[in-house]
């Protein structure tokens, strides 16, 4: 029975022409019920009438949107439409009009037609922005409607190749020719299925992957597919649901033989609990009539999109391959080996509908911009075309293209967004200008080259000046205009009966040539002198310091926000991945011992913002965790530290901050280990993974903001086991003195690592047909500027000794080039030069930014409420929050004992339920020292005083470090900046503020370490942290991430911040002052402060030496450091860790807050301040009856209240059996009584982590 459809169109309606021929030709069964269209004019009303079609003209002008759906509504309603066909029709309907058309299955019955491969190029100049992108092969999708725009459930993709000469009119004269083919085709479809059958993702002609073509496997007709079922599913037991491993095997003369079958068992299954299914592939409906008959509805099935790394298929392959199944080796082309690729399958009975089976399985199951993903209704007559194995097939390699730079300026502009270059028009100019020079034509003409650069030598160059690389904004010069932050009343305490002025700051006039050279930099050279244990610092991939006569430890923390962004699981595991190979690449090579991780995120909440193109904020938060935990697990790196911070700025781009410390030897075969030594002549090899397309214009895409058009190509999938094996390997090579120089190829692939190695020498020659291939096809630029993992480039002479090694690994060894002096970085393929770039124009030709900074301080208008009625209560609600609650979810994901040197955990205490402030670990198993490890960060104050906010981020990673047992003078610090975008422009008004807050941070920065003597040894900048899809902007908040380490003498030393003994003195020792903005305490409560903390950073610096002091006497039993939450957080989180209690004394406790308050009456009026305020250089310490009088005697001129410049000591109460008691003793009450078992279970608050995903 034909279908009965409604065509909606705005304009000249050739989509109605098509789908009328299709009727016409009797290709499809469908009868066009009515044509409607809010044009009036609209040419398609002609078209049905030609064809006494009715028509129905419902203008949207003048009238609201409600108003007009509603129109449309009754105007559809008596001709009773199956479904809705959108062809070409320009308005976006709302949720409430799609609710009239739903299905059974929670479906719309609205069919739409749009001009690109979604989710790419949503919008409705999709062939304008698909061009002057300059995608290689485009398409068009037809998927049903839902609430989002150019989204929803994909019904067909078809593809079609730009060609070499198009203009946008022939671009899009070929995509129109393809809608008017597919939209009936699958119209036809529908018309012999149903929605539920048709709605698969990613269907067989849909594109799979940025500029990929897939094949089919119908020439693979031996292709095998493996099912692990366990066997209570196997005997047909009733289930509700069931996730299942899938595998498909492809290969020549591939059978199914009792060998095969024998090895899959061994391989794939628990041969007690799990069946191994194996059928060919045209024979797996026998698997889906097993599962109906089992009651089930729904089969979804998973596998990677081509290309895509597939770790288990890898390991897969391997296995079958030891078990001597193959007849030859490695390569896919190789006669006898055997192709594996993983997936999974999920089946769903009917209690769900094909959209809550679409819900439930995204993100969770599968993530669309690395996953096929298809579902299947097995109770259909007619079943959607199943999965079969991968395959990539490219257009054959392109010739390097030459890029004409005779361009004018809004030319030279447009070209760097469509090649996604991130120059702006002064570095484009100096391209050009580069390239018209006289000598520089002549130059190249000796190498067979134009005047004009090819594609290869300016996406080098973009690479190398990328923002991501070169630290532009830190290394621009930049104009300050003069400021004058006002004196501030703090109005806030009017009800106490007190204020207090917080002094004025003026700003002259003045121009910074260098953030990182003034700041950052100067800061180490001033403590050069007196710090002898500073190595290596800001030369390498990683700062190295001194650890004693033999090792050096080495320490890097990167980030990867925007691929975290777009794919949370890869962008995440390949931010770990890539610091490990920071540290592996320093000097000589250093093995990682351990890693860090901190974490900002958006909270998922209703109230939260969501844009079409963003990620839900559950889905961002889970990818992330579950891909640092794979990549730190499966490497065999203990993750030792981290944090995880909520905030809405992070709702678009989230921070990812992955660190890694290494032990490097001082001396290798006689050469200094933290130095590389590559000479003239040495082999370029490269070690590890294969070059693909993941990971292009990563370097580019992380220099700009997010928005609609961000290449999913940008984001890589690493492989931890193969890195893994990579890092045994160069240890090895290391040891054996077969190496001369070592880098990773991480931000720019080739191009950076041996790039940045040329300079060593003075040049190098790269020989792109060397270098080995994931697939065939890339184009020249592609190889060199891939940033596919697990690769590493290597210096050598000693090339047998080096393959003979990397065989015993397994690991991949190509020499891919060679070192030389003559000046430049050539690029060559058969020995034809197709790039040829001058180092000293490479590294030292781009032009440096001039930006304006304008600081204007932020209006706060203070609202301060009376105290809560109950304290309790209070700090009850504190415990929960998302801020300070239990991380034991995301900590026992985490590997913190491999490699057996965890000394100080991330949870200690008697019940391991204890939240330490650092880790401690010991680098060398045999020797009593260990290394501290710690961080700090304090976003929250950036809007009031970013000034203020780098100087708290290193206190608090100087005080963390300090409160384990660490040695003040030991310390060294790495900076990590993630600031929104401080360039001023049309689409960025604030950018003038945002860079005046960049260098109030970076003056706070330098004032903090030199008070501390901690100097810094590393940083990176990520400085494009802004979502903007053109109807919203979203910046994440300023956060300046400070991570320090340092030596602990003696871990027999180390203090946990756990009470340890009843009985015990609770002190507060403090050089700080408390406040209320911004505080964890006033965001419950509603209220607004401009009360802002304070320190004295002289004082922090004798208070924590004393800390230390005291510990290396063994007079502290427990040391805490006060945070957020304030004083009661701190004491209860102790409590907790400890399964003690406290009592504390209400007076003791004011006592405590005022040092250096400006409002002490208040103080004595509102415990909750002093409870609940928070404040820099605040400790928390449990000393025992019997040390008691030894530690007072370290602080002589201690004082119950001590003045501004002192550092103040107070006993507060004492360690109990059990409980937390606040007693008045003045008014002879208890302000706060609260079991143990209470505050643990507001403490253990869920956070929004699933254990894995299942």
């Amino acid at each position: 029975m034909p279908i009965k459809i409604a065509v909606l169109v705005s304009g000249r309606g050739s989509n109605l022409e098509a789908i009328l021929a299709a009727i016409e030709k009797k290709e499809l069964e469908a009868e066009i019920a009515v044509v409607l269209s809010n044009n009036p004019d609209s040419y398609a009303l002609k078209i049905a009438k030609k064809h006494n079609i009715p028509t129905v003209s419902v203008d949207h002008r003048g009238i609201s949107r409600k108003e007009h759906e509603k129109q449309v509504l009754q105007k559809l309603k008596k001709f009773a439409p199956d479904y809705l066909v959108l062809a070409g029709y320009m308005r976006i309907l709302s949720g409430d009009f799609l609710t009239h058309f739903k299905d059974d299955n929670g479906l719309y019955r609205v069919i739409n037609i749009h001009p690109s491969l979604l989710p790419a190029f949503p919008g409705k100049s999709a062939y304008e922005d698909a061009f002057n992108y300059g995608v290689k092969i485009s398409g068009i999708t037809v998927h049903l409607v839902d609430e989002q725009v150019d989204h929803g459930p994909i019904l067909a993709q078809g593809v079609f190749e730009r060609k070499s000469g198009d203009t946008l009119e022939t671009f899009q004269a070929r995509g129109l020719e393809l809608e008017h083919k597919l939209f009936p085709q699958v119209l036809a479809q529908l018309a012999n299925s149903s929605l539920a059958a048709m709605t698969n993702l990613n269907q067989e002609n849909q594109k799979e992957s940025a500029e990929t073509k897939i094949s089919t496997s119908n020439e693979h007709n031996e292709d095998l597919c493996v099912a692990i079922v366990p066997k209570a599913a196997a005997a047909g037991g009733k289930l509700t649901s069931l996730a299942l491993p899938l595998y498909w095997l492809s290969g020549k003369n591939l059978e199914q033989t009792k060998k095969l079958m024998a090895a899959l068992k061994e391989i794939l299954a628990d041969q007690l609990l799990e069946d191994v299914w194996c059928v060919v592939a045209s024979e797996r409906s026998s698997w889906l009539s097993q599962w109906r008959e089992q009651g089930f509805k729904w089969f979804a099935e998973r596998q990677y999109l081509p290309g895509v790394t597939d770790n288990l298929a890898r390991t897969v392959e391997e296995a079958i391959k030891l078990s001597g199944l193959e007849s030859a080796g490695k390569e896919t082309s190789e006669e006898g080996h055997i192709r594996v690729a993983s997936g999974s399958a999920y089946l769903f009975d009917d209690s769900l509908n094909i959209k809550q089976v679409e819900n439930h399985c995204r993100y969770r199951h599968y993530h669309p911009v690395t996953d096929k993903f298809r579902i299947h209704d097995l109770t259909a007559p007619h079943l959607s075309k199943l999965l079969e194995f991968p395959q990539v097939h490219l257009p054959g390699t392109p010739e390097p293209e030459v890029v004409a730079l005779n361009l004018s300026d809004t030319e030279l502009e447009n070209l760097s967004r469509k090649r996604t270059l991130a120059l702006n028009l002064t570095e484009m100019q100096a391209i050009r200008a580069y390239y018209e020079q006289p000598s520089v034509v002549e130059e190249r003409s000796q190498y067979g080259l134009g005047q004009w650069p090819t594609d290869v030598e300016l996406e080098v160059i973009a690479q190398t000046w990328s923002e991501h690389c070169k630290h532009k904004i830190f290394n621009a010069i930049i104009h300050e205009k003069s400021a004058h932050v006002k004196a501030v009343q703090t109005l806030t305490m009017s009800m106490a009966g007190t204020s207090a002025t917080k002094p004025a700051r003026k700003t002259e006039a003045r121009t910074i040539t260098s953030l990182y050279k003034s700041y950052v930099q100067a800061s180490t050279k001033k403590l050069a002198e007196k710090r002898t244990d500073l190595l290596s610092v800001f030369v390498d991939n990683a700062g190295v310091i001194k650890w004693n006569d033999d090792w050096g430890i080495c320490f890097k923390v990167e980030t990867h926000n925007s691929p975290s962004a777009l794919e949370p699981y890869g962008g995440a595991l390949t931010g770990i991945l890539g610091v490990n190979r920071d540290i592996l690449g320093t000097g000589l090579g250093a093995k990682p011992i351990c890693n860090t991780d901190v974490f900002c995120f958006a909270y998922p909440s209703q109230d939260l913002v969501n844009r079409p193109t963003m990620l839900p904020a559950q889905s961002i938060i889970q990818g992330v965790r579950k891909g640092v935990q794979d990549g730190g697990n499966k490497s065999g790196i203990p993750t030792v530290n981290g944090a995880v911070y909520f905030h809405p700025g992070y709702r678009a781009k989230p921070l990812v901050f992955c660190g890694t410390g290494g032990l490097l030897p001082l001396t290798v075969d006689g050469k200094c280990g933290y130095e590389k030594h590559t000479q003239n002549g040495d082999a370029i090899i490269m070690v590890g993974g294969r070059v693909g397309k993941d990971g292009i214009h990563g370097a580019t895409f992380s220099s700009e903001a997010l928005n609609v058009d961000s290449p999913v190509s940008a984001v890589q999938i690493g492989d931890p086991f193969t890195q893994k094996r990579v890092t045994d390997f160069i240890l090895e090579a290391r040891d054996l003195g077969l190496i001369s120089g070592i880098t990773d190829n991480g931000a720019g692939g080739l191009s950076s690592s041996v790039g940045e190695m040329a300079q060593i020498t003075g040049g190098a020659t790269l020989e792109v047909d060397h270098i080995p291939l994931k697939y065939p096809g890339l184009a020249d630029y592609e190889i060199v500027i891939s940033e596919s993992q697990e690769r590493m480039t290597l210096s050598s002479t000693k090339i047998e000794e080096l393959k003979e090694l990397a065989e015993k690994h397994s690991v991949e060894l190509t020499v891919v080039g060679k070192f030389d002096d003559k000046g430049f970085f050539r690029i060559t393929r058969a020995e034809k030069t197709i790039a040829l770039l001058d180092l000293k124009f490479l590294h030292e030709g781009a032009p440096r930014l001039e930006l304006e900074a304008h600081w204007q301080a932020p209006v706060t208008i203070d609202e301060v409420e009376q105290p809560p009625k109950s304290l309790g209560e209070a700090l009850l609600a504190l415990l929960a929050h998302a801020n300070i609650c239990s991380r034991e979810p995301v900590i026992r994901q985490y590997d913190h004992e491999v490699q057996g040197g965890s000394v100080v955990k991330p949870l200690m205490g008697p019940e391991q339920t204890a939240p330490c402030d650092a880790a401690v670990i010991q680098p060398l198993l045999n020797e009593p020292a260990g290394l501290a490890v710690a961080n700090g960060m304090c976003p929250q104050l950036s809007d009031f005083d970013s000034h203020l906010m780098a100087i708290c981020a290193v206190d608090e990673a100087v005080r963390n470090a300090v409160c384990v047992g660490a040695d003040p003078n030991s310390l060294a610090l790495l900076d990590n900046f993630c600031w929104p975008d401080p360039v001023a422009s049309k689409s960025n008004p604030d950018g003038k503020r945002k860079l005046a807050q960049l260098v109030q941070a970076c003056e706070g920065l330098y004032e903090a370490v030199l008070a501390y003597n901690a100097p810094l040894i590393s940083g990176k900048d990520s400085m494009k942290n802004d979502f903007d899809d053109g109807t919203m902007r979203i910046s994440i908040p300023p956060t300046l991430l400070v991570s320090a380490i340092g030596k602990v003498p003696d871990i027999e030393r180390v203090v946990t911040m756990d009470f340890k003994s009843v009985g015990d003195h609770i002190f507060v020792v403090s050089a700080g002052a408390l406040g209320l903005a911004a505080t964890t305490y006033a965001g419950n409560m509603n209220w607004t402060s401009s009360l802002l903390p304070e320190l004295n950073l002289e004082q922090a610096a004798l208070l924590y030496q004393t800390i230390f002091s005291a510990m290396q006497n063994n007079l502290i039993e427990s040391c805490h450091d006060l945070s957020e939450g304030g004083l009661a957080v701190a004491v209860s989180e102790c409590i907790i860790g400890s399964n003690l209690g406290a009592e504390l004394n209400a007076e003791a406790v004011v006592a405590a807050a005022e040092n250096g308050a400006r409002f002490h009456d208040l103080l004595r009026e509102r415990m909750d301040v002093a409870l609940f305020a928070e404040g820099p250089a605040r400790l928390l310490v449990s000393i025992s009856p019997a040390n008691l009088e030894a530690w007072l005697a370290l602080w002589p001129e201690q004082k119950e209240l001590a003045s501004d410049s002192k550092i103040s000591l107070v006993e507060i109460g004492k360690v109990t059996a059990s409980g937390l008691k606040l007693v008045d003793k003045a008014r002879k009450g208890e302000l706060i009584e609260l079991d143990n078992a209470t505050l643990k279970q507001a403490w253990q608050a869920t956070l929004p982590f699933e254990e894995d995903f299942k």
